[in-house]
């Protein structure tokens, strides 16, 4: 079987829609045969940007889904964006519901269907809202874990961006990155098919996922891609998810070579080093806002400096290009510390006010 190797991590796949019972089951056996264990997804409720276009089957799809558990016992699930589709779900007997990033980014609707799914054993997945806000994410997490008995899950599919990008929805690992660090015992899978969005992408974002330790993947999987009525551009047939996984290079949490682990234990002791003074470094340069926050409330002088900052953006983009660092981390570092510089600042300029009045 192919997945035995990644016996540890989770699979989801299924086509984007349910269309018709026959491309449902049909894919649904093409999963099962190297993917035995495998959960089953698919959209009844498809609604669009745009109305017009096909929007779903709806409950009778629900019909098709305990068909295939059935008939392949592959574990079964859709979407619930509201509670009326939570509670159809509910009384289909599914394995578990995900909540799409839609959903996510509303607290009303999260709680709505939290409500109507409290009590129950359903395991509940959760997917990232639409712009990269870990606590928002969070959030949802949350009410759901406190109405469910069942697995509450987070899925990452990645994030809406008005930038050039070669991906449908840019990951913005950092954003899973922080929820882990908050919810450290929370199982995570990667939505590869919607960061994707095209075909060609599916193996290298798959394969960062499994580099970046993710607990499992979700595919998109449809037995006649070219023909879906959703989303066609970014689905596999099941014989390509098998083609997928069987070129993955399997990663592990640790080796049993002597000479690597020395090595592991040298240079993360040389990185904790060098954290600390890095930790230093940043704490000097903070001071130094500070001393400019108070020389800026003193000579009246406005904290925001638009000139100044973009000198500093443009000369930390050349220095770190030539170092070889991304120019997307060189931007991203330099903003957090420009934020707490300016909000430094303002404090200074606070506590002044205060003083006076």
């Amino acid at each position: 079987m192919v997945f035995s190797v990644f016996r540890e991590k989770m699979l989801v796949a299924g086509p984007c829609s349910a269309e018709s019972f026959d491309q449902v089951m049909a894919t649904a056996k093409g999963i099962a045969g190297d993917f035995p264990t495998a959960w089953f997804r698919a959209g009844v409720w498809k609604p669009r940007t745009r109305p017009g276009s096909f929007e779903g089957i709806g409950e009778p799809a629900l019909q098709w889904l305990q068909e295939v558990r059935k008939e392949t016992g592959l574990r079964i699930m859709t979407e619930a964006a509201t509670a009326q589709q939570a509670e159809a779900c509910l009384k289909a007997e599914l394995d578990a519901v995900w909540i799409g990033a839609r959903t996510t980014v509303n607290p009303f609707l999260v709680q709505e269907v939290a409500d109507v799914l409290r009590g129950s054993a359903l395991s509940v997945m959760v997917k990232n809202p639409l712009h990269p806000d870990a606590e928002l994410w969070r959030g949802a997490i949350e009410r759901l874990s406190n109405a469910v008995s069942g697995e509450v899950m987070a899925i990452h599919r990645g994030f809406h961006s008005f930038e050039t990008s070669q991906y449908r929805n840019p990951p913005r690992w950092q954003v899973a990155f922080a929820l882990r660090s908050m919810m450290p015992q929370l199982r995570i899978i990667c939505d590869i098919s919607h960061i994707a969005g095209t075909r060609h992408l599916l193996q290298s974002v798959a394969q960062e996922a499994l580099d970046l330790n993710y607990d499992g993947w979700m595919v998109e999987t449809h037995v006649r891609p070219d023909t879906a009525l959703t989303d066609k551009q970014q689905q596999i047939t099941p014989q390509q998810l098998s083609q997928l996984f069987a070129a993955l290079e399997p990663r592990f949490s640790s080796t049993d070579d002597p000479l690597s682990k020395e090595l592991l234990k040298q240079w993360r002791q040389q990185i904790d080093v060098l954290d600390d003074q890095l930790l230093q470094l940043l704490h000097q340069r903070l001071m130094l806002s500070e001393k400019l926050g108070a020389l800026k409330r003193d000579q009246q002088i406005s904290i925001f400096q638009p000139e100044r900052w973009q000198y500093i953006l443009e000369e930390m983009h050349r220095k770190g290009t030539a170092l070889g660092i991304h120019p997307d981390f060189i931007r991203n570092l330099f903003m957090q510390i420009h934020d707490e510089s300016v909000r430094l600042q303002g404090e200074m300029i606070n506590k002044a006010d205060n003083k006076v009045s």
